[in-house]
């Protein structure tokens, strides 16, 4: 069954967080070899959960859940390799690859069976760990990654994945990416030290050396819409009504392919966890009492 929250005021809005310290402390950890960022939260928990970074940001990303989510969960919240601050390795470019890594990621901080919070990118790639890894992890959410066949995105993004011609990427500045992508973050301003972090991720070629990722879709989605009817664990699809760079058809076609799921649409564009992060933290909480 689909959820449709009531809308919230998405006026642009700031928080305590503007004029404070986040409350989220990166360190970095070598696994298999690579340097990955990663953040946990203060507390000890009975319930764990894996937070996996969206694209083009970092794991600040979460700096708008954080506290809620901290109240429910034992968090580790991880810049997968290639992205924010973590090391790049070409071979993991890929969902399929990405997937087993992040099973390497929950070994490494001995998470036994946590939930795993994947948007964006860490959608597919979640999906994969999951179906290839059968009671790995507890649940997963995922939501606003690219997972219809035939591919169902809305632009930039449809073009990163698409194009025969890298060439004007590599011309790009080395923030550009990043800074396009804050700009169509709709009602919610990023506190200063998220923003940094952000644009600090992204320097060089960096961003171009990321799209093998997402330029995977087109031969690896056909492989994931095969597995995703044998997938037994309990999935939470969260995505924003409005999200014009991955449309909620996505969400929808994994509803609709998925034998244990649920779905729900919140009133924000892409980046739901910051546009709409009351919501957002909602839905995962509720989620996580509920598994």
């Amino acid at each position: 069954m689909t959820g449709h929250l009531n809308p919230i005021d998405r006026t642009e809005h700031t928080t305590e967080r503007d004029n404070a310290m986040t409350e989220i402390k990166p360190r970095f950890r070598t696994i298999d070899g690579l340097s990955i960022r990663y953040a946990e939260s203060d507390e000890p928990h009975e319930r764990e959960a894996l937070l996996l970074s969206p694209w083009p940001e970092s794991l600040y990303s979460y700096d708008a859940t954080w506290s809620k989510l901290a109240r429910h969960a034992r968090l580790v919240a991880v810049d997968l390799p290639g992205f924010g601050h973590s090391e790049l390795r070409a071979d993991l470019l890929s969902p399929t690859a990405m997937g087993e890594f992040i099973v390497r990621i929950a070994d490494e901080f001995g998470l036994v069976a946590p939930h795993v919070v994947g948007p964006d990118i860490g959608t597919a790639a979640s999906l994969f760990a999951a179906a290839r890894h059968p009671g790995r992890f507890r649940t997963l959410v995922v939501g606003t990654g690219g997972t219809a066949v035939p591919l169902a995105l809305g632009n930039p993004l449809k073009d990163w994945v698409l194009t025969e011609d890298l060439a004007p990427y590599r011309a790009l500045g080395p923030k550009a990416a990043v800074t396009v992508a804050m700009q169509t973050i709709n009602g919610y301003r990023l506190p200063d030290v998220v923003r940094e972090d952000y644009l600090a991720s992204y320097v060089g070629q960096r961003f171009v050396d990321q799209l093998p990722y997402v330029r995977a879709y087109p031969a690896e989605l056909p492989v994931l819409r095969d597995l995703l009817p044998t997938l037994e664990t309990p999935v939470q699809i969260l995505a924003g009504r409005d999200d014009a760079v991955v449309p909620p058809e996505n969400a929808e076609y994994l509803h609709a392919h998925l034998p244990n799921s649920k779905l729900d649409i919140i009133d924000a564009g892409h980046f739901a966890w910051e546009e709409n992060a009351d919501d957002y933290a909602d839905v995962i909480t509720r989620w996580w009492q509920a598994h």
